[in-house]
């Protein structure tokens, strides 16, 4: 195994940007950016040995400045949304930057994924960075300092470690943004899904969550079994972009709660993680996006699951707690693993 460090680019503030490309000797590669903590670039090869990107991505750091779709990025402070960018804690009430119509998503304006991260260490299978967010830092209380890591093992898989800490009461729902396709092109509707979720969340007109935590039976969102993403797209309103509830959460250890399958290039990939839920979306939004090796990427050209808390979980008392207080530690493993089918 080894990491290689090379220049990426420059920020409009002076800053240099590095990207750095982890390979685990077995097949398995991906490039990492400082800027953002974001994943640019993952290969593993389809069942005839053939290797191909199965994130979706930008050539240029430029272009990684420009993003408007979250490709690849850490998202912090809150992953997913904050109903009118406002909650409270212990009856004092704050106000977040609203950028997203009256909401705020994904951190803010100048979210975590718009950030210079420090590099803290690089070893042969792995890279660690870190990042202080001040006090108001897009309206948040606290200064919380995170650190990050990611490392590839030689059983094919991605492991991000995060943790955090802050000195004063502060909502924390850390996540990773990459869109998958594990056929490398096309659209993802024929991949295959399965999910350990026996609920959802339903959402608004603005994809806020309802409070509301239903089962999933007998529902285009029953992926407890095997189902083709496309089968059954077309009965939700605008597409998948729903947070699944992990069946069985009371673990600190990282339990798996999905697995997908491309049939043609015969590659698998699930996920464990020690979140209490998963944010399912299809890529619904994009739309003639230029994108990485001369791709362009259009509605379904990648899929989203990113293990998080619920969202707007500061202002539904019944979801699990996001509150993070000086002297806790937060903490979230996530492994992605990546296999054929059949075990090959």
């Amino acid at each position: 195994m080894h990491v290689e460090q090379t220049q990426f680019g420059i920020t409009p503030e002076g800053a240099d940007i590095s990207l750095f490309s982890l390979n685990n000797g077995n097949g398995l590669t991906c490039s990492v950016t400082d800027f953002g903590a974001t994943l640019c670039r993952l290969y593993f090869p389809d069942k005839t040995g053939r290797l191909q990107n199965l994130v979706l991505g930008y050539d240029g750091f430029e272009n990684v400045l420009g993003d408007a779709n979250y490709f690849g990025a850490t998202i912090g402070r809150y992953g997913n949304r904050i109903g009118n960018g406002q909650f409270q804690i212990e009856g004092k009430p704050f106000q977040l930057t609203q950028n997203e119509a009256r909401n705020h998503l994904h951190g803010g304006a100048v979210g975590f994924n718009k950030k210079r991260w420090d590099i803290v260490a690089i070893n042969d299978d792995s890279i660690t960075l870190h990042l202080s967010s001040a006090e108001g830092d897009e309206g948040y209380p606290g200064n919380l300092s995170v650190s990050l890591s990611y490392r590839l093992t030689e059983t094919n898989e991605l492991i991000i470690d995060y943790t955090a800490q802050t000195d004063a009461a502060c909502p924390v729902n850390l996540t990773n943004h990459s869109y998958w396709n594990l056929a490398g092109t096309g659209n993802i509707l024929d991949h295959r899904l399965t999910l350990e979720c026996s609920h959802y969340l339903p959402i608004t007109e603005e994809l806020l969550p309802t409070g509301e935590i239903l089962p999933v039976a007998n529902s285009p969102f029953d992926f407890r079994t095997p189902e083709i993403i496309g089968s059954r797209i077309g009965a939700v309103n605008g597409g998948y972009d729903h947070c699944f509830v992990m069946s069985d959460n009371g673990s600190r250890e990282p339990k798996t709660i999905a697995r997908i399958e491309e049939p043609l290039s015969g590659r698998v990939m699930t996920i464990a993680t020690t979140e209490p839920a998963i944010q399912f979306y299809t890529g619904n939004f994009l739309e003639d996006v230029q994108g990485a090796d001369g791709n362009v990427y259009d509605k379904h050209s990648g899929f989203c699951l990113e293990a998080q808390h619920y969202p707007d979980s500061p202002n539904q008392p019944s979801f699990p707690n996001t509150l993070l207080r000086p002297g806790d530690l937060y903490r979230q493993t996530t492994v992605h693993k990546f296999s054929h089918a059949g075990g090959k």
